[in-house]
């Protein structure tokens, strides 16, 4: 993928001390960019995953703390930004009264919504759908913010760890193995936009009292 080429090329010599703070404080900077920016950023687990395969040395438990820390806060942000820019100016009343069904249900159920939210920061999946969503609601960002940090954790951990061991067994240029993720990453973030219109255009309050898949009735959630 072109990004993956142009970051490649810009940063490969810096990131070949990663002892070095201000490496590190570089890390961390990109990272949170990467997690408040909406849609098309590179995925932070291929960021990390490219800095493993390329130093197989590295301490894999250090710079995953340093990920899923800056992952997390940028995500937080990204929350806010879509509450006070989505909920605040573009939904309507009766978009917002159906978005806070959610709210209600998530309220009562705190340790499923916790662990359901961990569950899903242990995969791949992109979490921009989930935090500009989740940013929707009135709920506390903490709720969310402190099971994706732990489970963002364990899986960076997992794919830099992974990926440094095939790069201390095979020569692989880090170039050409991150872009085996182009039309996975490419597919997810199309379905962002919809995948936000459909989320406010369900009839939440229906679905979770009645069990009943309907959309809302008005055309335009967002009117």
């Amino acid at each position: 993928m072109m990004w993956i080429a142009i970051l490649w090329d810009s940063y490969a010599p810096m990131l070949e001390d990663l002892a070095s703070l201000p490496v590190l404080l570089m890390i961390f900077l990109g990272i949170l960019a990467l997690n408040i920016i909406p849609v098309f950023a590179p995925p932070t687990w291929i960021a990390l995953s490219v800095i493993g395969l390329s130093n197989p040395s590295v301490n894999g438990f250090v710079l995953a703390f340093i990920g899923a820390t800056a992952a997390t806060l940028g995500r937080v942000v990204l929350a806010k930004l879509s509450r006070v820019i989505v909920r605040a100016k573009l939904l309507s009343a009766d978009a917002r009264e159906n978005v806070d069904a959610i709210r209600q249900a998530i309220e009562r159920r705190p340790i499923l919504s916790f662990g359901a939210i961990a569950f899903y920061a242990f995969g791949p999946l992109p979490s921009n759908y989930l935090f500009i969503a989740y940013g929707l609601t009135t709920l506390r960002l903490t709720l969310a913010a402190i099971p994706f940090f732990f489970g963002r954790l364990v899986s960076y951990s997992f794919w830099i760890l992974t990926t440094a061991a095939v790069g201390r067994k095979l020569d692989i240029d880090p170039e050409h193995g991150s872009s085996y993720a182009g039309v996975y990453f490419i597919a997810t973030q199309l379905l962002l936009f919809p995948a936000i219109y459909l989320f406010v255009k369900l009839d939440w309050k229906r679905l979770l009292t009645d069990k009943t898949l309907r959309w809302r009735r008005r055309p335009d959630p967002l009117s």
